[in-house]
């Protein structure tokens, strides 16, 4: 059980635009261009059904080893929150594994134990999702239980109130003991002032500390249905197969009257914003900077994957302009990147990162960064770096794909997020087709300073 929050991990920036390929290429990634892009067929076809309670399913067989993953992914995260709830997505995740009317109460883990599997969960700020990882044979077994908690979950007191404490107890771990995460929480609250995804997944502490077992009883109720979920399965198994399972499994459970999925949206950032924060347990500074950016499914698809070669080209490894300069060449910089989470389901943040090498301060640092971001601005990118951004995303692809699991988890995390199918099946097309025009372009667009904030981290002074 944990929590995804995209862009907190400073090693996101290659996955969030790899992690959305699936259908890679089965060829040497020289030299690719449009025409030739559109002609390449996918090494995955991924199957879908709609079963007639709403729930979606997808099917991606791969058949190099006898083991499946099971993955239900609900279209409800922390950004979904009422006031003053924040953790409640969370919370009930946890919850989940609490026990129904016919699993007691901590035994479904028990159960995927027992037949030699392995589960667990997260919740994000656009979804929540659960899995299990086990032998093709225990299938039915997984979608037994796990439709069995999506309607029968039992929730009173007795349950809820140890597994608050143990939520309250991660937050103390995770984030009230770790001043960068800290720091990534006013970052956020800074950036959004009034959308949601200001607010931190596991929740405000004085907020968690007030959840009760009937708030956990009406998120419930209220959003784990079949027609608010998607069932992904991957593994050896053939999609008819599975779809006989899941009529048999899920197409009993009642679909419910959703909400509309409606959340306050960001007035116009009309100032620079700025944020110092000192912290005594810190070491070593470090420094951001966060602009607002478009998502996949708010914002025009050739500007979102002109956004991700932009990145790569920005912090894609050694050879990036950011690690070249700041680290190699000027010797300024200890860590330096930046990531692009283009998958939310809200407008996302492109956002820049590091901390000073020995001798140089966060001012220093600040301003190489902006140097590259003005050299970009004033004289493009090149089109070597467009062509090598490229190929290093799409072999970064083809690796992801070599994980059962990650190819439930590319699908689940877009589809939960509300991209389209289509977009997950064709990214590398996308990806190929993009031009060095559509990313000067882009960065034209994104870099403006005022829809920006910048996050200064110290050590508490003397």
């Amino acid at each position: 059980m944990g929590i995804n929050e995209l862009g907190s991990d400073m090693g996101i920036n290659k996955l969030s635009s790899a992690i959305f390929a699936l259908t890679l290429f089965a060829m040497t990634l020289v030299g690719i261009n449009a025409s030739i892009a559109e002609t390449i067929p996918p090494l995955f076809d991924p199957k879908t059904l709609t079963l007639e309670n709403g729930l979606e399913v997808v099917v991606i067989e791969d058949h190099r080893a006898p083991v499946v993953t099971h993955m239900v992914w609900y279209k409800i995260g922390s950004a979904d929150e009422p006031s003053g709830k924040s953790g409640i997505a969370h919370f009930l995740e946890h919850l989940m594994f609490k026990g129904t009317k016919t699993v007691p109460s901590g035994e479904f883990s028990s159960i995927v134990a027992k037949n030699g599997g392995q589960d667990n969960a997260f919740t994000s700020l656009d979804y929540t999702a659960y899995f299990q990882n086990a032998s093709v044979d225990k299938l039915p077994l997984l979608m037994e239980i796990e439709a069995d908690r999506m309607s029968n979950l039992v929730l009173n007191d007795k349950v809820v109130g140890p597994e608050l404490k143990v939520v309250l107890e991660e937050r103390s771990q995770r984030t009230d003991n770790n001043p960068a995460s800290l720091f990534g929480e006013q970052i956020s609250a800074a950036q959004y002032l009034a959308h949601p995804y200001g607010i931190p997944v596991i929740g405000w502490r004085n907020e968690i500390e007030k959840l009760t077992t009937q708030d956990a009883i009406d998120w419930y109720k209220k959003y784990y249905a079949p027609n608010n979920a998607i069932l992904v399965v991957a593994g050896d198994v053939k999609a008819d197969k599975v779809f006989a399972l899941a009529r048999q499994y899920y197409g009993p459970q009642k679909p419910i009257v959703l909400p509309v999925r409606k959340r306050l949206q960001e007035p116009p950032q009309l100032a620079k914003r700025t944020l110092v924060m000192r912290d005594k347990r810190v070491r070593e500074p470090s420094w951001r900077q966060s602009y607002l950016a478009p998502s996949i499914r708010t914002g025009d698809l050739k500007e979102v994957r002109a956004l991700e070669i932009l990145n790569e080209i920005l912090s894609g490894g050694v050879t990036s302009r950011l690690y070249s300069k700041l680290v190699i060449d000027e010797k300024i910089a200890s860590s330096i990147g930046a990531y692009y989470n283009s998958s939310s389901f809200d407008p996302s943040t492109f956002t820049f990162y590091g901390s000073p090498a020995n001798g140089h301060s966060l001012d220093k640092l600040e301003k190489g960064v902006q140097r590259i971001i003005e050299e970009v601005m004033n004289n493009g990118v090149t089109a070597e770096e467009v062509a090598l951004a490229k190929k290093q995303l799409l072999a970064a692809a083809i690796y992801a794909r070599d994980s059962i699991s990650g190819a439930a988890n590319i699908f689940g995390r877009a589809l939960a997020s509300g991209e389209a199918i289509e977009n997950v099946v064709h990214w590398p097309a996308q990806i190929s087709e993009v031009t060095l025009d559509q990313v000067d372009k882009a960065a034209k667009a994104l870099f403006v300073e005022r829809q920006s904030v910048v996050g200064k981290l110290f050590p508490e002074e003397k």
